[in-house]
């Protein structure tokens, strides 16, 4: 018995192993599918409502005019967010380059060799490095967009279908399992993001209005950045905080003035990740703080950008499938949902 036990945890490591190597070598194939999966679950109760007075079609045709047209709005106020912090950064450089020299200085009298590296490092070759890097970049996301918004048609015409297949299977006991797995995920994940979308709301309007207070420059725009990093957790605060303390570094030119600035930044951030979010979210959402970073990071390090986004959904539908089975219901108790009355942050 113990052998077989043995065996058997074995073969969950290998087929473990297995799977998230392929998640990585193919994640040209599978990257798009599960981005579609989750915009899938967030557009298709619009359409479903719409297919109540309007023909099928017309109901696709409407969602999808929704759904891009929010995204298209969101992008481009992250372009227009990003391009003024550049240009500023552009037509301040002078000031940049005196604060680069102090702290150069400052290292240097301590023994850190600073310049000797960087002119190591930076080269034309770099630069062409860094501007071929980001060229491909844009290419492939344009390429991974234009999958998406594929699977996510094709996928918001076969709801029907893959529902009423669902219920026709001939293993009723496997068929009810993903019926109520897919039901449940998409209700989450629909949650989940509305949370995350209020809470990232109200961390930008902090933002900008401590900005505003203390006279830091790009209020608006730091109060946006902040409001688009928060829907990626821990990494994203993390840099939304650290792109306006720079700002104030070479703008107040006092060590104590951007002190402040980054204390009270985190103090937003932890505020609202800490305390409102999960008593805003309740237990339904409530996912260990561990679980939630290595999430962040795991499907990072396999799709990037795009994995840190909707690694926390990806956790969510795992630990929601999981919870509907007796063999695994021990993964969803230890990493998912609290017991009744426990709460536990979300970021």
């Amino acid at each position: 018995m113990t052998g077989g036990k043995v065996h058997q945890g074995a073969l969950i490591v290998i087929a473990t192993i297995i799977a998230v190597a392929a998640l990585s070598v193919a994640s040209s194939v599978f990257a798009p599918v599960a981005f579609a999966l989750f915009i899938i679950a967030l557009v298709w109760p619009l359409q479903r409502t719409l297919k109540g007075f309007l023909p099928g079609l017309a109901a696709l045709a409407v969602s999808v005019v929704v759904m891009i047209v929010a995204f298209v709005g969101f992008g481009s106020l992250i372009v227009w967010a990003f391009g003024r912090v550049g240009r500023w950064i552009v037509s301040d450089a002078a000031r940049f380059q005196t604060f680069y020299d102090q702290v150069t200085l400052w290292l240097e009298g301590h023994g850190v060799a600073v310049a000797g590296a960087w002119s190591e490092a930076f080269s034309v070759g770099w630069v062409l490095r860094i501007a071929q890097t980001i060229t491909g970049r844009l290419n492939s996301t344009m390429s991974f967009w234009l999958v998406v918004f594929v699977y996510v048609v094709l996928g918001l015409l076969e709801v029907d279908d893959f529902h009423g297949k669902l219920r026709r299977m001939r293993n009723r006991g496997a068929g009810d399992l993903l019926l109520r797995g897919f039901t449940a995920t998409g209700t989450k994940i629909r949650r989940y993001m509305l949370v995350r979308t209020l809470m990232s709301v109200v961390t930008g309007l902090l933002v900008w209005v401590f900005a505003r207070a203390v006279g830091l420059q790009l209020a608006e725009e730091w109060g946006f950045i902040a409001f688009s990093l928060n829907y990626i957790p821990f990494i994203g605060p993390l840099v939304a905080t650290v792109f306006p303390t720079v700002f104030a570094m070479t703008q107040f030119g006092s060590w104590h003035a951007v002190i402040a600035v980054f204390a009270c930044l985190n103090l937003i951030q932890f505020v609202v990740g800490s305390y409102v979010e999960p008593r805003v979210a309740g237990n339904a959402l409530a996912i260990s703080p561990v679980t939630v970073l290595f999430s962040v990071f795991f499907w990072s390090y396999l799709w990037g950008v795009f994995g840190a986004f909707i690694g926390v959904p990806i956790t969510i539908a795992l630990l929601t499938f999981c919870s509907l089975h007796p063999s695994s219901q021990w993964l969803a108790e230890i990493f998912g949902e609290p017991r009744q009355g426990e709460a536990v942050p979300t970021r």
